[in-house]
């Protein structure tokens, strides 16, 4: 019987232990992904606005991110503001301004990284102001 409590605990050690390596890992790859959005251009797929779809104003617009500049094309015009990356130790960021630009203005935030994978990044934003939440998603074009 000892034998058996032995092996159940050790399994459980085992288990406990090969748990915490995925969870480490799948963080440093999102570090690692982020990244990406310097690759290619980029459409945004979902903008959801403290619960209100407003992907309606982006649909026409790709967007390309280059050595500080975000710049996007769409309409028969383009704009430019400046992103960067942030890597903390609890969250990722991609923060992004384009100014008072309408609507790109509604863009103006500190994104934190949910999901970086090769053809998507997903960003969340908690607004401090009115509580709300902000989603966005960029897929690869």
């Amino acid at each position: 019987m000892n034998r058996l409590l032995l092996l159940g605990i050790a399994g459980l050690i085992f288990f406990h232990i090969t748990s915490c390596k995925k969870d480490e890992a799948s963080s440093v790859s999102e570090k690692q992904n982020i990244g990406q959005i310097e690759n290619g251009s980029w459409k945004i797929t979902l903008f959801n606005d403290s619960g209100k779809d407003q992907m309606y104003h982006f649909t026409d617009y790709s967007f390309s991110f280059s050595g500080g500049v975000v710049t996007a094309t769409g309409r028969n015009s383009s704009i430019s503001g400046s992103y960067s990356i942030l890597e903390g130790s609890s969250a990722t960021k991609l923060i992004m301004s384009f100014g008072a630009s309408k609507p790109f203005d509604n863009l103006n935030d500190d994104w934190r990284v949910l999901e970086s994978i090769p053809d998507r990044i997903r960003l969340e934003d908690v607004s401090g102001g009115n509580g709300g939440t902000d989603f966005l998603t960029f897929e690869k074009l």
